[in-house]
């Protein structure tokens, strides 16, 4: 009897044990929701994901997004009274403050500040005009066919619209820029004004970062218009999805239980690369060198059922001297056709050249490109 009880339990364990919860449209309280996988974009549930709404803070994803493309980190704005006038949330700037642009970034995904934002697009463009330009090209470059950008901090206007499935894109592209992710993860930051000789305390509105298991960001927003609007992203054992939620009247409880949903749903698979283990070296001391990925095995997350693929770059042969590290190649992974990772080749050791004076030698075309090229120098 109890042999029974056990087959039946093991049973019941095999047909239901490794079910995925179920999530349906009325679980959630946004009128538009959608959760996504980062590495593959594919959409892991979604209700009303493509209508248009107004997105509110939210906004300062696609802001924050060109400020880290900017590379402008370390200069300094200074202040102008134009950048002070916004509504709504602040971090108190005034006209004749300076302020670090790394610290400015941070008080405005942090704090929500339009003040910093204004300050952000008006640095970069010019003018919130000139910087709404910017907003919507990159949208085009992402794929956002269902938005459009008017101002860099989300204040209602009639032409500033988004959809779930948009937002869900731009915060894929977000999270993979190394400098954003660390900046709308951090839960505080300190920071000291260039001047006035004054330091305060950013804090993160974004309750997740403290509330859920491997919360990594991403920003939250409100107006009465747009209600409240939330774009989150999470991690766990290299997985990454991104939820979204525009118009919820319970945005913490709505993105836990997509996250949840979606780390239960995850099929994880190691992408182990196929790459040459040698190439050959010319003018070294050592005729050929070996070969190391920078990742190996590839941790690789997804939802369907798409082909994985992969492209090897890399020369026949490459010149000495080389020093372990030495980026010699690169392996591009996709998945449906679509690339998810690059894994770079580099060199596992030392080679030196076979004397001080090798200069590799050239083909007929590169002597007469560089014939050319002096006549013009000359």
């Amino acid at each position: 009897m109890l042999h029974k009880k056990i087959i039946f339990v093991l049973i019941f364990i095999l047909l239901f044990g490794v079910r995925v919860s179920a999530l349906s449209e009325g679980d959630l309280s946004a009128k538009s929701a959608i959760v996504i996988n980062a590495s593959t974009n594919e959409i892991v549930f979604e209700k009303n994901a493509y209508q248009k709404r107004s997105m509110a803070s939210i906004t300062k994803i696609m802001t924050g997004v060109l400020a880290v493309e900017s590379g402008k980190m370390n200069e300094t704005v200074n202040i102008t009274a134009e950048m002070c006038g916004a509504e709504g949330t602040s971090i108190g700037l005034k006209a004749g403050y300076k302020i670090r642009f790394y610290d400015l970034l941070c008080g405005m995904m942090l704090e929500s500040g339009n003040d910093a934002a204004n300050a952000v697009a008006i640095f970069l463009a010019g003018s919130q005009e000139n910087f709404a330009k910017k907003m919507n090209e990159k949208a085009a470059e992402i794929g956002m066919k269902n938005t459009h950008f008017v101002t860099p901090s989300g204040l209602d206007d009639k032409e500033h619209y988004t959809t779930c499935y948009d937002m869900a894109l731009l915060g894929s592209y977000a999270m993979k820029l190394d400098l954003f992710r660390e900046i709308c993860s951090l839960k505080t930051k300190k920071v000291d004004f260039i001047e006035p000789d004054i330091t305060v305390t950013f804090s993160n509105h974004n309750r997740l970062l403290r509330s859920y298991d491997g919360a990594v960001g991403i920003k939250t927003g409100f107006t009465k218009k747009s209600g409240r609007c939330l774009v989150s992203a999470a991690e766990r054992d290299e997985a990454m999805f991104i939820a979204v939620t525009l118009s919820a009247g319970d945005d913490w409880n709505d993105h836990r239980k997509m996250l949840d949903y979606a780390f239960e749903s995850v099929k994880r698979k190691d992408i182990y690369i196929r790459y040459p283990k040698t190439v050959k070296v010319m003018g070294g001391v050592l005729q050929e060198v070996k070969i190391d990925p920078t990742q190996y095995p590839v941790k690789f997350s997804y939802q369907g059922s798409g082909e994985i693929t992969q492209r090897v770059y890399l020369s026949p042969f490459v010149y000495a001297p080389l020093k372990a590290g030495d980026k010699l190649g690169k392996v591009e992974l996709f998945y449906d056709k679509k690339i998810i990772k690059t894994v770079y080749l580099t060199a596992a050791q030392n080679c030196d050249a076979q004397n001080e004076t090798y200069v590799p030698k050239k083909s007929l075309l590169q002597k007469i490109k560089d014939f050319f090229a002096l006549k013009i120098t000359d």
